[in-house]
């Protein structure tokens, strides 16, 4: 009866349409005219080329090539639940997120990618139908391999050899690979090698003249208008999106003792560093700052202990590490700790798809060389926050946890555009202006 009431009332209004909705693929109604006949991936198909395993199967087929020996435990583990991780208990006594958290590797992020990518609702297998071309190439994985104890030459070859494969397909040959993106889970600045010299880091991949027409994907940008800089995984990957309001909620109520607190180590050898001046200045804070000593074995790769520092605590501190930018800002924000910032590379000139340009309305600056003078202090500042202005900041800063979540390949989430669907909407957005003429 629901049925045919449907036909008969829905079918006789003019000016309304069918729609097939993300949350549930149920038929909705909306006012406006539509062709029947009309494609809802028109201008989202992406076509995925079929590379030879050697970029990137082969490169995680015999894990222990990517595991260092200074590394805690084994990059296989890592490899677990499709780039993963091991899973972990949940966070707290209740089974409203069990399954869902990981001890997910901050360089797993090409794999955690590529799975997302076989998932995506708009693929095609025509390229000529394409709005976008992914190359699934695993090119911090690959690197990897090869950064220590291997010459220049090891480390350019998987790079040289993927673009010119490329250069020989006919989708390459239609926009010169500026409607190719590929994803990496290092940093930028490791695929800009400018000598041959084999002291220098990394390799010369994004500095070779076809790499420099696709668009790189990266959890750190560098000064390439090439390279877009995408969230770090996180822990949590939630298989629905009910688990991510419940977790929003559950935030909004967590009692937060500490004022501030940091997890890191002192970078005494790294010049200009400033990791020194805050961790003493939150040991001195007289019980406002929790601080987390990274340099203590395992003490800040238990994702529980990492996650209950940040859900204590009112701001979390995000200085540079061995980059500018760093995995902890993205915890911190799935914490609900309002991040600190001490250089605007970190977060505001990096994360343009899936962070607030007004950096004021989730965080706070600190100049960093203010606070080596002693121009201001750590304390003084966020002392001077008010109580308002703090809970605005949180609701901020938890509104913007799924947009920088990565939810689990093996599930979707309905409604929820998480850090994977802001990159794809951004990519596709990008290659129209970049293929327009």
């Amino acid at each position: 009866m629901l049925l045919c009431f449907n036909h008969l009332f829905f079918e006789n209004i003019k000016g309304f349409v069918y729609f097939h909705g993300k949350s549930t693929g149920s038929v909705t109604y909306f006012p406006g005219k539509l062709n029947e006949t009309e494609d809802s991936c028109l201008g989202r198909y992406i076509y995925i080329h079929d590379l030879p395993k050697r970029f990137n199967e082969d490169v995680i087929k015999d894990c222990q090539l990517i595991t260092r020996s200074t590394d805690k435990y084994s990059m296989c583990k890592s490899l677990e639940n499709s780039g993963l991780g091991p899973g972990i208990e949940a966070l707290n006594a209740s089974d409203l997120w069990k399954n869902s958290w990981f001890s997910t590797n901050q360089f797993m992020l090409e794999v955690i990618f590529h799975n997302r990518m076989k998932k995506y609702d708009c693929l095609t297998d025509d390229s000529a139908l394409a709005s976008a071309v992914f190359v699934p190439y695993y090119s911090g994985l690959d690197l990897r391999r090869y950064l220590w104890g291997f010459n220049t030459s090891m480390r350019d070859l998987s790079g040289i050899d993927l673009v010119a494969w490329l250069a020989r397909k006919p989708e390459w040959k239609r926009n010169s690979g500026t409607d190719h993106f590929l994803i990496s889970g290092r940093i930028a600045r490791d695929f800009r090698r400018k000598s041959n010299r084999k002291s220098d880091w990394g390799s010369n991949f994004r500095l070779l003249p076809e790499s420099e027409n696709i668009t790189m994907l990266t959890i750190e940008t560098g000064y390439s208008k090439n390279d877009v800089a995408v969230p770090y995984p996180t822990y949590f990957h939630p298989a629905n999106d009910f688990q991510v309001h419940q977790w929003q909620e559950f935030l909004r109520k967590q009692n937060r003792p500490y004022l501030f607190s940091f997890a890191g180590a002192r970078r005494s050898k790294q010049k200009g560093s400033i990791r020194a001046e805050i961790i003493d200045q939150c040991q001195a804070s007289n019980k406002l700052c929790n601080f987390m000593d990274c340099s203590l074995f395992n003490q800040c790769d238990d994702p529980v202990n990492l996650m209950s520092l940040f859900r204590s605590s009112v701001f979390c501190l995000q200085p540079p590490g061995d980059s500018l930018t760093r995995r902890s800002t993205f915890d911190s924000i799935l914490s609900g700790c309002i991040p600190v910032f001490f250089h605007p590379g970190s977060a505001y000139t990096q994360y343009v798809w899936h962070l607030p340009k007004d950096h004021n309305r989730y965080s706070v600056f600190i100049s960093s060389k203010d606070l080596r003078v002693g121009k201001v202090t750590i304390n003084q500042t966020l002392l001077q926050v008010s109580k308002d202005e703090q809970l605005a900041m949180r609701e901020e800063v938890i509104k913007l946890i799924p947009g920088i979540l990565y939810g689990d390949p093996s599930s979707r989430l309905e409604t929820i555009d998480d850090a994977f669907d802001l990159a794809i909407n951004g990519i596709l957005k990008r290659i129209k202006v970049l293929t327009k003429n």
